[in-house]
């Protein structure tokens, strides 16, 4: 990671699901019971091909992987009652380091926004049944934007909210579709991987890559405080 330009950083965007919270791995479970009961076999797997898919998107590719007689909004309904179900039974983890990458930011006075291919309403659920809701001054969602990730939209829009160059904001991402819609944004993508261990296809194009918030925290705190640290001496 370039220390140097990490010292102008003004915002940072983050992903939602396998980013901010192990959701990811619930909605593998819930697409396998969903296509299951359809007669359409396990479909769990297929979440690795499709993270950072919108919703149009992912109809896209469930039609084209099961044919267009596949019935999307029936397996959507279905899987996001068996989703919610297991949630309220068991919540949502938090990844590790999440309150406290979003308290470091927060300390730092650097902006912080969401860029999450789910839905509104899901994105608000996570967020204020963790408390975490008004760290954020701006949250996109997949249903706001016509083109999903690896597309930049998404991640255009956060930042164009946000007030802020992309050049001077950092994406955080568990995905591959993700990293490269925030590098196609010109923002400074750094990856904590989840499902997807292998970034091969994208470690060229990587500000960063961490094991958790909870190191990105560290580096946060280390190089970004040094900066406001400075300036205050030099006051």
């Amino acid at each position: 990671m370039e220390k140097q330009r990490l010292r102008s950083l003004e915002a940072v965007v983050f992903d939602m699901d396998g980013l901010m919270f192990d959701s990811e791995r619930y909605i593998q479970v819930s697409w396998d019971k969903a296509g299951t009961i359809l007669g359409y076999g396990t479909l769990g797997d297929h979440i690795r091909e499709t993270l950072g898919f919108n919703g149009e998107k992912r109809r896209e590719f469930f039609l084209k992987l099961c044919g267009q007689d596949f019935p999307y909004d029936r397996f959507l309904n279905l899987y996001r009652e068996i989703y919610y179900d297991m949630s309220r039974e068991k919540g949502i983890p938090t990844k590790k380091g999440l309150h406290e990458i979003l308290d470091v930011l927060r300390g730092l006075g650097i902006k912080m926004g969401v860029a999450t291919s789910s839905s509104r309403e899901n994105t608000m659920k996570n967020l204020e049944r963790e408390k975490i809701r008004d760290y954020f001054q701006v949250i996109i969602t997949g249903d706001m934007i016509k083109h999903g990730k690896p597309e930049p939209d998404i991640y255009q829009k956060a930042c164009e909210e946000l007030g802020v160059l992309p050049e001077q904001a950092i994406a955080l991402e568990d995905a591959i579709n993700g990293i490269k819609a925030a590098h196609a944004a010109g923002m400074m993508p750094v990856m904590i991987p989840d499902l997807i261990q292998d970034t091969t296809p994208v470690d060229k194009i990587l500000f960063g890559k961490y094991d958790s918030l909870s190191e990105f925290a560290e580096v946060i705190r280390k190089t970004v405080g040094k900066k406001e640290k400075k300036s205050e001496e030099e006051a």
